[in-house]
């Protein structure tokens, strides 16, 4: 068993590796204790764009609530995360943090659909494209133990 903690180890330290060259930098601290992760599924590359433009996202009402949520929790112990990934493109496209709770009443009129309400801060980390393939290894428990590709705020 301790031989194959160790195989796990090393292969998840590859793929780290393999990961960091791949985004130019030297090493990537997300430490899981005190950080939460959430994949954004965009229908829109252009609503990413925006996104990138004026540092704001706004995601679905129950999306909304658990980031809301996680920020609350974390607030001042730690950083909420964005994976941020349009949907049918086989890819990440960077990483956010959120930077703020979410503003139940404002309203961004420039998405793509009219039908997102609230809206929150981010700040990116990076944006860069990475394809789903250097993310599959990773198994999410709470989503019925499918690669994080499957998963969606």
């Amino acid at each position: 068993q301790e031989q194959e903690q160790e195989q796990k180890y090393s292969s998840s330290q590859a793929r780290k590796k393999e990961l960091c060259q791949r985004l130019q930098t030297t090493d990537i601290e997300l430490s899981p204790c005190h950080g939460k992760f959430f994949v954004i599924k965009s229908y829109s590359e252009d609503d990413v764009h925006k996104c990138v433009k004026y540092n704001i996202w706004a995601s679905t009402d129950t999306g909304n609530r658990r980031l809301d949520n996680a920020y609350n929790e974390l607030y001042g112990k730690g950083t909420v995360y964005l994976f941020f990934s349009v949907n049918a493109s086989g890819q990440f496209c960077g990483v956010a943090e959120m930077v703020s709770p979410v503003d139940y009443n404002r309203k961004f009129s420039a998405w793509q659909q009219d039908k997102w309400r609230g809206e929150f801060q981010v700040n990116w980390i990076f944006i860069k494209d990475i394809p789903n393939k250097m993310f599959r290894h990773i198994i999410i428990q709470s989503n019925e133990n499918k690669p994080v590709t499957n998963s969606r705020d």
